[in-house]
């Protein structure tokens, strides 16, 4: 291996494109010039389709968590009765933050490698109908499951008056995210993803439902009150100093997705998510989330010949090639790859062959070539 060369196949931060890296070096501009509030005018509207929204979104400084955590205490007031699905770490982080809110965090644990299952949401809609919010994570990027946001919003609307709260981290950019269409109500981003921007921007979309509980809530919050972003936005400005420069990036990632289409990108991941897995299946190395439910931006594998750790480390020492392992209760049990962002179908079988050598080494009765044999099938299909 080159003692500089590496390659991040991990489900974030993802690598970024050459423009995204020369945007930044931009020179500096104030955040109270007119060329702010021409970026900022041109960025919204810009977002929105990712979203799915023809609704208000708002850009702050900071991580997905924040994203998180400012679309929570935005539609939520202490005290409220909050529904959390939870399959996964992120899930767990979600009902954490609720919790450090003084809000009536209600878990729902779904095991680790499956998708909610609309049918309970109704189930736990009916037994709690005092509930003001329900919170969901679309691709839950500790498990690789894809959960069904679709029929919970429709099940949410249904059955109760609640809110429903998306976590769309690591979907937002790689799968379509139908806010208006779906019926969902509050949906939380970052830009480190599929993106293809560095971490540092939290990304918060309000439907008008979302938006009039904004202005109801009265629990206390100031950097990530929302409201005062609204007012600075119907200026095409910011209420606080932004990151000038990863905003710089966001615009250069967005003129990449619109080039290429977002039809066109959404099936470049489906078509890496279906590679990567048809090679691991090949390989005789298990997958933790079942084909329906899996997520096109990111895959967990469960190896039993091997240990997670032993092929991390053997494919970053041998090729540089950096996955990630796994969190929370399947930290030693599994291992992550990232397939979001700037990657293609190059990337894909690069990463299946140095994966198929780390295992042969681990493991000799191992099948060398049946992994990129499989993944070349889905490609040429």
């Amino acid at each position: 291996m080159l003692k500089d060369q590496a390659f991040l196949r991990i489900p974030g931060p993802t690598p970024l494109p050459p423009s995204v890296e020369r945007a930044m070096i931009r020179p500096m501009i104030g955040h109270r010039d007119k060329a702010m509030d021409a970026l900022i005018a041109d960025l919204i509207p810009r977002l929105r389709p990712l979203f799915g929204t023809s609704g208000a979104v708002y850009l702050l400084a900071g991580s997905g968590t924040l994203a998180l955590e400012t679309a929570l205490v935005n539609v939520t007031d202490e005290g409220d009765k909050v529904l959390h699905l939870i399959t996964g770490a992120f899930g767990e982080r979600f009902f954490r933050i609720a919790e450090g809110h003084r809000r009536q965090a209600i878990p729902h644990h779904v095991p680790w490698g499956e998708a909610v299952d609309p049918d309970d949401v109704r189930r736990l809609l009916q037994a709690h109908p005092d509930v003001r919010a329900v919170v969901a994570t679309h691709s839950e990027t500790s498990t690789g499951v894809l959960n069904p946001i679709a029929d919970i919003a429709r099940v949410v609307r249904e059955h109760s008056d609640a809110l429903l709260v998306v976590d769309a981290v690591s979907s937002l950019g790689g799968t379509p995210v139908e806010m208006d269409v779906w019926g969902v109500d509050a949906v939380a981003s970052g830009s480190q993803k599929a993106l293809m921007a560095p971490p540092g921007l939290a990304l918060v979309a309000l439907g008008e439902r979302a938006r009039a509980a904004m202005h109801r809530i009265q629990s206390p919050r100031f950097y990530a009150d929302l409201r005062q972003y609204e007012a600075s936005l119907a200026q095409s400005t910011v209420p606080f100093t932004p990151a000038v420069t990863l905003l710089f990036a966001l615009e250069a990632s967005l003129d990449l997705i619109e080039a290429e289409g977002l039809a066109h990108v959404f099936a470049r991941h489906r078509k890496m998510r279906d590679m990567t897995r048809a090679a691991l299946k090949a390989l005789g190395v298990p997958l933790l989330a079942a084909d329906a439910v899996a997520s096109p931006t990111v895959t967990a594998v469960r190896p039993t010949r091997f240990t997670p750790k032993a092929l991390l480390q053997a494919v970053r020492d041998e090729f540089g090639i950096v996955f990630a392992s796994g969190q929370g209760k399947l930290k030693d049990e599994i291992f992550r790859i990232g397939h979001m962002g700037y990657l293609s179908e190059a990337d894909v079988l690069q990463y299946i062959a140095a994966l198929e050598v780390a295992a042969k080494r681990l493991d000799p009765e191992s099948p060398l070539g049946a992994g990129i044999r499989a993944a070349l099938e889905v490609t040429l299909a």
